[in-house]
């Protein structure tokens, strides 16, 4: 009698450890998210309200283009005008690299949205249109990344988080991302490349 009350004294201990151990864990893991989240929105309203200075960046070439894409597709929803400078960079460089270091630039920017949707934090609302991605995203979810990442839209932003918060693979989503980003930033630097100026009124209003 006595070895079997220690024996489960020692798993009531145990239990109790791992119970304290996966408290401690996931405790961690909120905070973390969470503080990742607050980066990720603090990002999105600091380069939102530095527009005018992206101009400067844009002029390191390729490289630039790489930066604007980057810091346009970090932002959260908020417009920022990264596609105006890849238009004007196709014009004066290579179109088709213009693209591809703008696509790159672009689709690590949109990991920002991936990390809002992984923290698992609500922070859009339950629109009609936000149901609406959310049952692409449940039908088929790369497909609905690789489509709305070819035209500029802001329902790319929802379905990035989105593809966070069912905790799409990040390899997946990014290579879809980059496809599809790939396609929409090419088209945009040969349209400069052609001077179609009826795509940069397009792309400022």
């Amino acid at each position: 009698m006595r070895g079997y009350l220690s024996y489960v004294t020692r798993q009531a201990r145990t239990t109790i450890h791992k119970t304290n151990h996966a408290g401690s864990t996931a405790r961690l893991s909120c905070l973390a998210r969470g503080i990742a989240l607050v980066v990720v929105i603090s990002l999105s309203f600091s380069i939102s309200l530095n527009k005018d200075r992206m101009q400067s960046v844009a002029a390191f070439g390729y490289a630039g283009a790489f930066l604007v894409m980057l810091l346009s597709n970090a932002t959260l929803v908020l417009p920022a005008p990264g596609l105006v400078f890849v238009f004007a960079l196709g014009s004066s460089l290579h179109p088709v690299l213009v693209g591809l270091f703008a696509a790159v630039g672009a689709t690590l920017g949109e990991v920002s949205g991936y990390v809002t949707g992984y923290s698992g934090l609500p922070v859009m609302e339950k629109t009609r249109l936000a149901r609406r991605v959310e049952r692409w995203m449940l039908s088929n979810g790369p497909l609905t990344i690789f489509l709305l990442s070819i035209v500029p839209n802001p329902l790319f932003d929802l379905a990035g988080v989105l593809a966070g918060a069912s905790r799409m693979p990040l390899w997946r989503f990014l290579g879809t991302a980059f496809c599809g980003k790939l396609i929409q930033s090419t088209s945009i630097a040969l349209a400069g490349a052609m001077s179609l100026t009826w795509v940069e009124d397009w792309l400022t209003h």
